[in-house]
């Protein structure tokens, strides 16, 4: 007699809806990496491009040159904010998946835990038929030695 679980079907469809909610959500972590990473290269641009017209100032700079530097850093800056929009949304996406993830986990443990004590019990009601057994034996050696 084999120990069968009566939910491992649905188990398995859990676990692999699990699956798949881990393969979403690691997506959405690199989709967020790659939009932290490029406003960050935006950012360090704008810093680099600041600092380099702040020595240019200091040395003198033209009319005509401070406009184009200007007019590129006001560029950069709606590049940037556009660049947050993108890493806000991969944030909420990433932070949505992941609890995506989280539940499935909880369904997926409520699950194992069925069956953990599902198998104690069958692991329960084996012992009780095996001592039964033992006890049965026992008694029907006694009897055909004499009872005595």
């Amino acid at each position: 007699m084999s120990y069968k679980y009566k939910f491992q079907k649905i188990l398995n469809l859990k676990e692999n809806e699990k699956e798949q909610a881990l393969g979403l959500y690691q997506d959405s972590v690199k989709k967020f990496t790659i939009a932290a990473e490029s406003l960050y290269e935006l950012l360090k641009k704008k810093e680099d491009l600041e600092q380099y017209q702040l020595n240019e100032l200091a040395s003198g700079l033209s009319v005509h040159k401070i406009r184009h530097y200007q007019q590129f850093i006001f560029n950069l800056e709606k590049s940037i904010e556009h660049a947050q929009t993108l890493v806000n949304r991969a944030r909420n996406t990433m932070a949505w998946y992941e609890e995506k993830l989280k539940e499935c986990n909880i369904e997926v443990k409520k699950y194992e835990t069925l069956k953990e004590k599902s198998m104690n019990l069958y692991k329960q009601m084996l012992n009780e038929i095996e001592n039964k057994n033992l006890d049965e034996f026992s008694s029907q050696q006694y009897y055909y030695r004499g009872g005595s």
